[in-house]
């Protein structure tokens, strides 16, 4: 008589236990920086605005030959200095040349200076000095709006220091002038309606260890 066989079944691979993997805090995405206008081209006589030097006018266009090569060039003069820089009309996106914002991007400026609920580390000048540095060579207007106004919220509650008022002076410096052109306002104007905002500036909030 055939007896039947069981069949015997393959055993089972012992299951791993899944490990999960621990995140750490998740690090906040920084706010985009809200740029300004790029042109890519420049006329005699138009107003532009060259970073960390402030805004000039391309008095005119001139040719030089160099290893060869005949390029053009934009002369600007700095109106706050006088100074005459020479830029590559080839080379302007790299240098951060751009022209003036326009009547509706000065609200936006304003609207920073409304923002006072900010973060500052007062311990660390060195540290807040290259930050607040990088922000002015960027050219950007709403960049070089957040230093002024950090340094306005800081001198509220403490003396700045000589390094702060300089860095002051020369963001309200850069500032005053293009939102002045801006708004077909005199710089006088620009500057009390930019105290007004920093009148009753609240104290900055302490950083969090």
């Amino acid at each position: 008589m055939i007896t039947a066989q069981k069949k015997k079944t393959p055993a089972k691979a012992p299951v791993k236990p899944v490990r999960k993997e621990l995140k750490g805090p998740t690090k906040k995405k920084k706010a985009p920086i809200m740029r300004s206008n790029n042109k890519t081209t420049f006329e005699i006589g138009d107003k532009a605005v060259y970073p960390a030097h402030g805004v000039g006018v391309i008095e005119r266009i001139d040719n030089k030959e160099i290893s060869g090569t005949i390029l053009s060039f934009y002369v600007m003069r700095i109106l706050d200095t006088d100074m005459t820089v020479m830029i590559p009309k080839n080379n302007i996106a790299n240098v951060g040349l751009r022209e003036i914002i326009s009547h509706h991007q000065v609200s936006k400026v304003f609207k920073i200076f409304e923002d006072q609920e900010v973060v500052i580390d007062t311990t660390t000048w060195n540290r807040r000095y290259r930050e607040y540095m990088e922000k002015i060579k960027t050219g950007s207007v709403y960049e070089i709006a957040q230093v002024m106004r950090d340094l306005y919220v800081l001198k509220k509650t403490k003396t700045l220091s000589f390094g702060e008022r300089k860095m002051l002076d020369t963001a309200r410096s850069l500032l005053v002038k293009e939102l002045a052109i801006a708004k077909s306002a005199t710089e006088e104007e620009i500057e009390k309606k930019i105290g007004s905002y920093f009148e009753t500036a609240p104290q900055p909030i302490a950083p969090t260890v």
